[in-house]
This record gives structure tokens, C-alpha cells and sequence, in this order.
């Protein structure tokens, strides 16, 4: 099985007139992903990639059924499109666009906790289920359908983990990756309850990095909830107190941000814990036999 999409998702991309929204739509169409509408404010009427484009996400609902949205869209207009895909009705959010403003993230966190739908992002490269859909803009020959559920605050560590899974025949369920800004939709907690609901999902990969509590909640979860094992990596070993590395949420400001703090939670918890990036496919390999 897969989490999140699947074959009856239906995508609508807001953003695909620009130039990103455009490339990574033909990207997922090309994977096989039923993209069924764009959106962009003005430009109702006309297509790109051979998909319909309508001036609202209502309105393009209403005329393809989409049940999941993938936003492109600059920073200053991402909240407003995140909020008017929730207002009319999406399910699921995945909000690529990186540089959102964090006081705009905290109005949508308080909006979003009315509603029913998920956001995943933003600052993020999206999810992909092998073999059956992607929403996002990671390579899809990397990737290969199987029974392993990978989430992550890093695209390219995902990537990295990715190619070394499907190099050692390891296939997996779905990858999420839940983004590195400081106030992420969905946490590693929301995801792993999904893996560990999903019948067909042996085990999980997680990877963190420095920077706010999100791997230490996971842990917890992870000692009381799950069943499965957890190969853990924490990026930012090495990263000194105080500055930024890489991602928004990246930064160690407090005793809880600290890499070693979050590894040794996750190891207390039970999670396999990896030192090194590229030993987290063989490290898995190992624990599947």
C-alpha cells in the first residue's frame, strides 16, 4: 500500500503558468500522475501541458473533482494559497515554495486547525507512493515501489536515501518529505502514525536534522506507538549553536536543537541509529533480514 496518494489522486497544481509550476507539472505527468487542473488568478481559460487552467481552486473543483493541490507559487502569495485551497476543500496540501514568511505560517497554522485538510510543507520537495503517483518535484527513476516508508526534513538526504534503497533492491511504500522550515504541516509524529497503520509498510526510515523538537517527539511516539523498526540519521552533528545551516528550522537555539540530544532520544526510543548518510541503506538491508 501506499500513504497519502495513490492512483485516484488528482492533482491541481496552483502556479503551473510559471515557470517551475510548468516543468515539475510535465514532470509529474510524465510519472503518471493524473494532473487534472492548474490555477493561476487571470489566466482561467488557457492550458499548460495540455491541462486545463482556472482562475480559483473552487472553481477547478468543482470541474475536475481534484483532491490534492501542489502549490508553486512566490512567498509573499504562498499563505493566501495554501488558505484558499483549504477554504474550498482540499484534503491535502503540499506547499513547495521555500522563503515563506514565518508570521504568514502562523496564521495558517491557526486557520488549518478548523479545517480537515493536511499541509504538507512548505519548503519542502513534496511526497511521492512508487509507482502510482508523485506530487513534487524529486526524480522519479530513483525511486521503486516496495515496503519501506521514508520521511524526512531534508530533500536531498531523501534523495541520497532513496537511490541507496532502490540500488539495494529495497523498494519503498511512500517518501515524505515534510519540509525544513520551522513551522512544517505535517510532523515526523502525523507521518509515522500513517506507517505504522499502513499494513504494508516493514519498516521506516527517518531523517532529521538540527534545530527545533520534531525528532524528539518522534522518539516518544516511536518508544510508546511503533511496532516497526526505524533507521534514524540526524544531519548536524557538527553544526555550531547559533547559525543557520542550510534550512529555515536548521539552527540550534536551544539544548533540545542539538543533534546529539535528538539521536539519543531516538536511540533511547529504539530507533537503529545510522552515524553516517551513506550507511542508511545498508544499515536497513541489515535489519530487514
Amino acid at each position: 500500500m501506499s500513504i497519502l496518494i495513490d492512483e485516484k489522486t488528482r492533482l491541481l497544481i496552483q502556479g503551473i503558468t510559471g515557470g517551475e509550476g510548468s516543468f515539475h507539472a510535465r514532470r509529474c505527468i510524465e510519472y503518471g500522475t493524473n494532473v487534472v487542473a492548474g490555477m493561476t488568478p487571470g489566466r482561467g481559460g488557457t492550458k499548460v501541458e495540455g491541462v486545463n487552467v482556472f482562475n480559483t481552486v473552487e472553481a477547478a473543483i468543482r470541474e475536475t473533482g481534484a483532491n490534492v493541490c501542489m502549490i508553486f507559487v512566490p512567498p509573499a502569495a504562498a499563505a493566501d494559497a495554501i488558505l484558499e485551497a483549504a477554504d474550498a476543500g482540499i484534503p491535502l496540501i503540499v506547499c513547495i515554495t521555500e522563503g515563506i514568511p514565518v508570521l504568514d505560517m502562523v496564521t495558517v497554522h491557526r486557520y488549518l486547525k478548523d479545517k480537515s485538510a493536511r499541509l504538507i510543507g512548505p519548503n519542502c520537495p513534496g511526497l511521492i507512493s512508487p509507482g502510482k503517483c508523485k506530487v513534487g518535484i524529486m526524480a522519479g527513476d530513483i525511486h521503486m515501489q516496495g515496503n519501506v516508508g521514508v520521511v524526512s526534513r531534508s530533500g536531498t538526504l531523501t534523495y541520497e536515501t532513496v537511490a541507496q534503497l532502490t540500488g539495494l533492491g529495497i523498494g519503498q511504500s511512500t517518501c515524505v518529505g515534510i519540509g525544513g522550515d520551522p513551522l512544517p504541516g505535517t510532523s515526523f509524529v502525523d507521518i509515522l502514525k500513517l506507517f505504522q497503520e499502513d499494513s504494508e509498510t516493514r519498516a521506516i526510515v527517518l531523517i532529521g536534522e538540527i534545530g527545533g523538537t520534531l525528532e524528539q517527539e518522534a522518539a516518544q511516539y516511536i518508544k510508546e506507538k511503533t511496532t516497526k523498526p526505524v533507521v534514524a540519521f540526524v544531519a548536524g552533528a557538527t553544526a555550531p549553536p547559533g547559525r543557520r545551516m542550510g534550512h529555515a528550522g536548521a539552527i540550534i537555539s536551544g539544548s533540545t536543537g542539538r543533534a546529539q540530544d535528538k539521536i539519543s532520544a531516538l536511540s533511547v526510543a529504539g530507533a537503529i541509529i545510522v552515524h553516517h548518510p551513506a550507511e542508511i541503506g545498508i544499515t536497513l538491508k541489515k535489519t530487514l533480514k
